[in-house]
């Protein structure tokens, strides 16, 4: 009798270890791929997501450029790219666009 106490003290010991480690509301975080560019101008690398692609269109538009992907276009625009944005930091927060 006293092992089967033992025994079911210790199933709900490990049982409630087991769900505040692992609440029931926990839920797999997404999976995205991390791209990063280098931009030999500077010697830097830059993280390609969301807000780089925005950045990307504006320079299109302020530079009269027809759009195409940054990974289409020529190692000249590319660069020219990095110098604009180098002189153009990303101004809604306080991350630093060079990395």
């Amino acid at each position: 009798m006293r092992l089967i106490h033992l025994q079911i003290g210790t199933l709900v010991l490990a049982s409630s270890l087991f769900a505040s480690v692992y609440p029931a509301s926990a839920k797999p975080q997404a999976v995205s791929a991390q791209v990063r560019v280098y931009d030999s101008g500077h010697k830097d690398y830059h993280n390609w997501d969301n807000n780089e692609d925005q950045a990307w269109i504006r320079y299109e538009d302020e530079h009269h450029i027809k759009h195409h992907d940054f990974k289409k276009a020529t190692k000249r625009e590319q660069s020219n790219y990095w110098t604009w944005r180098h002189d153009h930091p990303d101004r809604d927060d306080n991350r630093d666009t060079r990395h």
